[in-house]
């Protein structure tokens, strides 16, 4: 596997940057490489459009506070763009990717930094199941059909954050992004963004084998997300108390089974795994996070998917297949709870006899 992470990049000249969903992720993205000087733009709504147009992104990690006030909308009103983020979850794909499409032109780059398995996976894959669709994240293949495939740059993000409040932005831990072509090519678009990427403070490697990566962070989610659902548990918890831990190292076994399948090499020792996600502390899962705020939970692409992959090769996920339903449950039980109630009907007056 060649793996352009040790040789310096030259600098990157400034880039057109569409940061598409100012959550926890695109905020910590927007903030660094506007900081870098690209000229960074932010889509997004409500309340976080609100505050970002009002005082801009504030963020707190290792680098210390950094502010940024990138132009802002709702809507694809900042012309064609050199690359876009798309920093939304997997579940709400299908209503960005329409919005981005006027922004992509035929040399833009676009980059999905979502969760769990992703819509693309298959796409220039070489294996026997090149060019078919993850049915979990994409059933009609609407996704596949929204934007070329061949404008795609995989991603995997190891990246912590919360947002503290509308456009503030904390993480505590180190930042780094793996970057591939889908085909496995060493492409200068590619190395162009890694050179930009890493011009913002963040660790940035090229790939190509970006599946591997992909593996390693698709194993963390499905480990740890829908089990923070059902526990409540922060990463510590979870990789750290016996009782958890113990789950967690089943559900690990499990999915390396399906990505070794799959062909996917994932360098992980599960122990130093282990060793390592109780280290990042008392950190709150993305799906943990979604859940408290009364979110739908990211379970397609994270477990679904998973479990989809599993059934390719006829690979019985048993432990994982339950802690999935179980999130599931979980995670409609809220919001069925957070549903605003409807007002029963008034009955007629008891007639008197």
């Amino acid at each position: 596997m060649r793996d352009d992470s040790i040789s310096p990049s030259a600098p990157s000249a400034p880039l057109r940057i569409c940061i598409a969903g100012a959550g926890a992720i695109g905020g910590t993205l927007a903030v660094r490489l506007a900081a870098a000087g690209h000229q960074v733009s932010v889509l997004a709504r409500g309340q976080t459009l609100q505050a970002i147009r009002e005082h801009g992104l504030t963020l707190h990690d290792l680098h210390g506070t950094a502010h940024a006030r990138p132009a802002a909308d709702h809507r694809p009103s900042f012309g064609v763009q050199d690359v876009i983020f798309l920093c939304a979850k997997s579940q709400d794909m299908a209503g960005l990717l329409p919005q981005v499409a006027p922004m992509v032109g035929e040399t833009t780059v676009v980059i999905p930094t979502n969760n769990g398995v992703p819509w693309w996976y298959f796409h220039r894959e070489g294996g026997r199941f090149d060019g078919q669709t993850v049915k979990a994240v994409d059933p009609e293949g609407a996704l596949a059909a929204a934007l070329p495939l061949a404008q795609i740059i995989g991603s995997v993000l190891f990246i912590t954050a919360e947002v503290e409040s509308a456009g503030v932005i904390r993480s505590v831990n180190p930042h780094l992004m793996v970057l591939g072509e889908p085909s496995g090519e060493m492409s200068e678009r590619l190395l162009r963004v890694r050179a930009a990427v890493e011009s913002a403070g963040i660790e940035a490697r090229a790939t190509d084998r970006i599946r591997d990566k992909l593996w390693t962070k698709i194993i963390a989610n499905i480990s740890t997300n829908p089990l923070s659902v059902i526990t409540q548990g922060t990463l510590q918890q979870l990789y750290g108390l016996p009782e958890l831990r113990e789950v967690v190292s089943q559900i690990m076994r499990e999915t390396l089974l399906v990505a070794s399948s799959h062909g996917a090499r994932v360098d992980i020792d599960p122990l130093t795994f282990l060793q390592l996600g109780e280290a990042m502390g008392a950190f709150r899962t993305s799906m943990l996070q979604d859940l408290e705020r009364g979110r739908p939970l990211e379970l397609a692409a994270i477990g679904d998917a998973v479990l989809e992959m599993a059934e390719r090769y006829a690979i019985p996920m048993p432990i994982t297949r339950a802690i999935v339903s179980l999130a599931r449950f979980r995670g409609e039980a809220a919001q069925q709870q957070r549903a605003p109630q409807t007002p029963a009907a008034p009955q007629p007056a008891a007639r008197a006899a």
